[in-house]
């Protein structure tokens, strides 16, 4: 278990050491983004704009004009929602090679309640023109990429959250913007999952097997842009599709699945992830009840869509 800010926090500092042209900025948030290892080794490329993220936008936009590569860092729904329209015109609209930290994704934030959690991040950042959205599954995937995103040019939101998380991944497995990774074979249908869920996900595919159903489960790092190919392929062997995302299913990356099933191979599906609420104050698990996001509800939609393959409802 730890934490995938840790991750991505570690890793501005590894990028530090060998590319003098990486800076960090932060909303007066550095502590709990953990920046302030990077702002301790080197404080002359990282700056504390306050809390003003949209001005922080327009700073790292120029910074990325000069040759550098800022890495904007806060909490993901201030960033992806008070600075939306500077991501937008001036970061997207004229591709600059501007890296955005997303923190506190999803419910499991805990005890900082709604106004903390970011829940709709994904959506509003996926439907901008040029932007790279990607959501690892831990702590070992979210340093790579971090890594990835600097050696990126371009636009890219990172998403990562608070709390320690299981490690799933290893350093050998490979790590490609855009490129989906699978954890676990089988043909009766496919989880496709991001960050945490990744996780419940590969619980739910071992209690399933329990039951006769194998669950083929693929990590879908890259929200945008897409795997397309991993998405078709698993359409076509296992004929339904479930996914999991610990953010509103309007947007997210069960949409994005959606997109692709309905216009090449459609099969019956099925979204785990927020029901159209706000978050709410509480510990991890509480909330991952409390908003349908455990591994007994991935579960559960693999039994429903199974249902449906089969030409039953339930």
């Amino acid at each position: 278990m730890k934490p995938t800010r840790m991750g991505y926090a570690e890793t501005l500092v590894k990028l530090g050491r060998i590319n003098k042209n990486v800076v960090v900025l932060d909303a007066d948030l550095s502590k709990s983004t953990l920046t302030y290892m990077f702002a301790a080794e080197f404080p002359d490329r990282f700056f504390d704009m306050g809390i003003a993220e949209q001005n922080m936008l327009g700073v790292a936009g120029g910074l990325s004009l000069t040759g550098k590569i800022p890495f904007v860092t806060t909490y993901g729904t201030f960033v992806a929602g008070r600075a939306w329209d500077q991501i937008r015109t001036t970061v997207c609209y004229s591709n600059l090679n501007v890296k955005i930290g997303g923190a506190h994704g999803g419910v499991s934030v805990g005890p900082d309640g709604a106004t903390h959690q970011a829940l709709e991040e994904i959506t509003t950042m996926r439907v901008l023109p040029g932007m790279t959205v990607i959501a690892p599954a831990d702590y070992i995937e979210t340093a790579k990429a971090t890594e990835a995103a600097a050696n990126y040019f371009g636009p890219v939101y990172l998403r990562f959250g608070r709390e320690a998380v299981p490690i799933i991944t290893v350093e050998e497995d490979p790590f490609i913007i855009g490129k989906a990774n699978q954890y676990r074979d089988g043909n009766d249908v496919t989880i496709i999952a991001c960050g945490v869920m990744l996780a419940h996900s590969l619980w739910a595919a071992e209690e399933l097997a329990k039951e006769g159903i194998e669950a083929r489960v693929i990590n879908m790092h890259t929200i945008k842009p897409i795997d397309v190919e991993a998405i078709v392929k698993a359409a076509e062997e296992t004929g339904a599709i479930v996914t999991a995302e610990e953010h509103q299913v309007i947007g997210g990356l069960g949409g994005a699945v959606a997109e692709v099933v309905v216009k090449t191979a459609p099969v019956p599906m099925e979204i785990v992830g927020i029901l159209d609420r706000f978050g709410e104050s509480g510990q991890p698990e509480e909330l991952y009840k409390e908003f349908n996001v455990t591994p007994e509800d991935v579960a559960e939609a693999v039994r429903r869509v199974m249902a449906r393959k089969r030409g039953r409802r339930l």
